[in-house]
């Protein structure tokens, strides 16, 4: 457990927050569709690691409040990148699933933003890169916590 009060402790969390906003709004800006925002995106990826689920579900998922999602799920459907249909065991329920093309969007999108990833690692020399493999599940770890 990370020591706030401790300068190395403190200084790692800030340096990590630093440059973890950093990349994220530099991988942010390669977006395949500029329309959607990061939210909408995120409900996308959602569906993507978790499969169907209901609105209330996504909510939870993504940390929103139920009628934020009911209306980020309506504009994902009018762009033709979601489905609603019939809950399998509850029929005042809807199961939100993403179609086709939102796979093929957030496929392309995920390329391209590899692609900069990769770009951006080529500078790291081998102890750099291997200490970042390292440091990827911990990341994930953090960001599903």
């Amino acid at each position: 457990m990370p020591d706030l009060s401790h300068g190395d402790d403190a200084a790692a969390v800030n340096a990590l927050r630093s440059a973890v906003m950093r990349l994220s709004r530099r991988l942010r800006h390669q977006r395949v569709d500029e329309s959607l925002s990061p939210t909408e995106m995120s409900v996308l990826g959602t569906l993507t690691r978790c499969g169907r689920a209901t609105p209330g579900e996504l909510a939870r998922k993504e940390h929103v409040q139920p009628p934020s999602m009911t209306r980020i799920v309506a504009l994902l459907e009018g762009k033709g990148l979601v489905r609603l249909e019939p809950h399998p065991d509850d029929r005042r329920q809807k199961v939100v699933t993403q179609t086709e093309q939102a796979e093929a969007m957030l496929h392309e999108s995920r390329r391209k933003r590899n692609v900069f990833l990769a770009t951006l690692a080529e500078e790291l020399d081998e102890d750099e890169w291997a200490k970042l493999r390292a440091a990827a599940p911990v990341l994930e770890k953090l960001a599903h916590l």
